[in-house]
């Protein structure tokens, strides 16, 4: 699957634990469902061509939207070990902001 970065769009990161900042070495996307399947805490994740994710995670979780600037290069990198296509996860190189979006079940 062709992911795609927006440098104006929103950076997304999903934890089962309630927090303001994200450390440096967090995971962000933004790829909105990607975070929110993180946030259950799964031990097997997939997905198919059309980006439809499947997990087994049952952890209740929160979405958070990292709620500063943060551009790839000084804020952000790819994840160097992801098993993931290309442009779907990223880590940050110092702590970020972030912001509650919702609590997930």
């Amino acid at each position: 699957m062709k992911l795609s970065i927006d440098p104006q769009g929103l950076w997304y990161h999903g934890s089962p634990l309630r927090f303001s900042e994200l450390r440096e070495g967090s995971t962000v996307t933004q790829w909105r469902e990607l975070a929110e399947a993180f946030s259950h805490k799964p031990t097997v994740l997939g997905y198919d061509g059309n980006g439809s994710i499947t997990h087994n995670g049952t952890a209740p979780g929160y979405l958070y939207v990292v709620d500063e600037p943060a551009a790839i290069g000084p804020d952000l990198y790819p994840h160097p070990r992801t098993t993931i296509d290309p442009n779907a996860e990223f880590l940050t190189r110092r702590p970020l902001r972030v912001r509650l979006v919702g609590e997930l079940k």
